[in-house]
């Protein structure tokens, strides 16, 4: 197989098509799950976990549900996170949000649906039991009270509060990096073979891109325009949320993405050259590159 982000996104798509085609789920309830999951988003945690995996010779077969699984528990987090209880928005990548397309109880029971059949796809998987329980520990600790939920916990609470960096990036290392740290290390988890030292490169490269995908996200929502987002630009400030360029300023902000991601590719590069795996890595440098530089 020709290896490009492009054929791996294709991949997922298919994979995702297939994981939520089960005729025994309620019509209007698969609709919805379908809806959110499958409307164009761009596959960045997925990308991650392909990447990851594949630059230390996992098998590729086995990070497509993994893929799929955190792509289930991502569209999961959007459609609460978009309900009118949480941030009350009305797009989502350029579409009407669930539950202004179908109504706030399909909503909720589409992104409930969506977080159960994650883990479903993992058990259900070619996966090890050893290596299903070490990924399923870490999905579980990454989107849970610990980690993405816990984080958008804290970020309600710091609505309209003034933050120190230390208390910001705990947040948003929380609410958005968990699950691009869970991206990539589930994605390694696949591999047969993983070094203490490829393992620790992973993690030092997700923690920073993690935490980088914010900041950028930050800083989107004070330049960038409501088409080009497919989402209210400046909904964040007009909510009173804790963002970077309200706490840095948009100069040190861009800053602090550009040297995150420039930290995260060094760390790639302690990964074995004994392995022929140099176009995953390639790819994970790429990904890297897209997220500081997108404009949406």
């Amino acid at each position: 197989m020709s290896l490009s982000l492009q054929s791996l996104q294709t991949r997922v798509e298919t994979a995702l098509d297939n994981a939520l085609s089960n005729p025994q789920v309620p019509e209007r309830l698969l609709e919805a799950m379908r809806y959110s999951t499958l409307n164009g988003g761009k596959r960045i945690r997925a990308l991650f976990t392909y990447c990851a995996g594949l630059s230390v010779d996992a098998p590729i077969e086995k990070l497509d549900a993994v893929a799929v699984a955190i792509e289930c528990l991502h569209a999961y987090s959007l459609i609460h996170d978009d309900l009118p209880a949480m941030d009350d928005d009305n797009l989502r990548r350029g579409k009407p949000t669930n539950h202004v397309q179908f109504d706030e109880a399909t909503a909720i029971l589409a992104g409930d649906a969506l977080q159960s059949l994650a883990f479903e796809v993992i058990v259900q998987s070619t996966l090890s039991d050893a290596q299903a329980r070490a990924i399923t520990t870490q999905l579980t600790q990454s989107a849970g009270p610990v980690g993405m939920v816990g984080g958008q916990m804290l970020d309600i609470l710091a609505t309209d509060q003034t933050l120190n960096r230390a208390e910001m990036e705990d947040i948003h290392r929380r609410k958005t990096g968990a699950l691009i740290h869970a991206s990539v290390l589930c994605g390694a988890l696949c591999s047969d073979s993983l070094s203490e030292l490829e393992q620790s490169a992973l993690v030092t490269y997700a923690e920073n891109l993690g935490l980088a995908f914010q900041v950028v996200d930050d800083v989107l929502d004070v330049e960038g325009s409501t088409e080009e987002l497919g989402k209210p630009s400046g909904s964040d400030v007009a909510a009173g949320k804790a963002t970077f360029p309200v706490l840095l300023g948009l100069a040190e902000s861009k800053s602090l993405a550009q040297n995150l991601c420039r930290v995260a590719m060094e760390s790639i590069d302690t990964i074995s050259d004994n392995r022929n795996t140099s176009t995953a890595r390639s790819m994970l440098r790429e990904l890297a590159e897209r997220i500081v530089n997108r404009t949406h």
